[in-house]
């Protein structure tokens, strides 16, 4: 037995060996001798604070009156800050010494970044009760509006993208795609933070949705699960890599679309029109007219009025 465990001890240092050889020879996997990166638990332990204070009473603490709210979201406020600044900071010291730039002020800049986002708190709010609006009208199996903040998947995604956009837009890297990403392993859907959302937007069930980095949503927007707003192509440099960054690459919106189970839009001139209606299963690389409907499998025909009452022209049935 013992003779066995010398030779385990000696094939695990052999083992240990060749692991840290690899360090070397496999750079892009090891994160060794720089600037920490953010905490992942660090990021959902702040979602998971940031949640607390948007909607609170549905969270951890289910006591709260108006006596007491203000003394709790002021405690949750002040921790929370200093969370935000200890993770942007490292974010942002990791970005620039990366590019080698000058990261000495990475603290106090983390503290204005922290600060301007929680001054963005109470748009987010408004914007998120527009949400829940909007998936109280459009599904009726939604017995109330608590039950949708409660407990929808759909408007979670979007209250944790809402979060993650305002990051985007300060500029912070990193972490608006961390707290994306903690959304779409606990919900399946996936909304880059680069995107652009109008208020009232609902996704119905949302398993399996993919929202790009470049969409454009307007207002009163509809999505149903499986729905893709991808690429059609991308740019590439004179030696046929893949150009990096945020140009135009995937559909606009306009306000009042609904797109149904399994529909693929893709392309960043691909826009679909005001009011227009996607039916479930097409694939579209197109621009779509306003007040449109786009359906598979029967022969072309005309509709007059249009799918919602808002519409005052002859709609156009397309049938692909």
């Amino acid at each position: 037995m013992s003779a066995d465990l010398r030779l385990n001890g000696t094939d695990l240092a052999a083992v240990t060996d060749q692991l840290v050889r690899s360090y070397g020879a496999c750079g892009m996997l090891h994160h060794l001798g720089r600037e920490p990166l953010p905490s992942r638990a660090a990021v959902a332990d702040m979602v998971a604070d940031l949640a607390e204070i948007l909607f609170p009473g549905y969270g951890k603490r289910k006591d709260l009156t108006e006596a007491n709210i203000g003394f709790y979201i002021g405690g949750l406020i002040d921790a929370l800050h200093g969370k935000l600044t200890e993770q942007i900071a490292r974010a942002l010291r990791h970005d620039r010494c990366r590019d080698d730039a000058d990261f000495h002020h990475c603290d106090s800049e983390a503290a204005g970044k922290a600060l301007d986002l929680l001054r963005r708190l109470p748009h987010i709010r408004a914007t998120l009760e527009a949400d829940v609006q909007a998936a109280y009208a459009g599904d009726p199996a939604a017995k109330s509006h608590h039950e949708i903040v409660f407990s929808y998947p759909g408007f979670e995604a979007v209250a944790v993208f809402r979060i993650a956009h305002e990051l985007h837009r300060l500029r912070v890297p990193y972490i608006p795609r961390m707290m994306t990403e903690l959304a779409h392993s606990k919900t399946g859907i996936d909304i880059h933070p680069g995107a652009t959302i109008g208020p009232g937007f609902f996704i119905d069930h949302g398993t399996g949705v993919v929202i790009g980095e470049t969409c454009e949503i307007g207002q009163r927007v509809k999505l149903y699960q499986g729905v893709t707003l991808g690429a059609l192509s991308f740019d590439r440099d004179e030696n046929g890599e893949l150009v990096h960054g945020s140009y135009k690459r995937h559909p606009t919106l306009r306000d009042n679309v609904v797109v149904y189970a399994n529909a693929t839009i893709l392309g960043g001139r691909t826009e679909v029109g005001e009011g227009a209606v996607i039916g479930s299963n097409v694939w579209i690389t197109k621009s779509v007219a306003p007040y449109a409907v786009v359906v598979l499998d029967a022969p072309p025909t005309k509709v007059k009025g249009g799918p919602t009452p808002r519409a005052q022209q002859e709609a156009i049935m397309y049938h692909i």
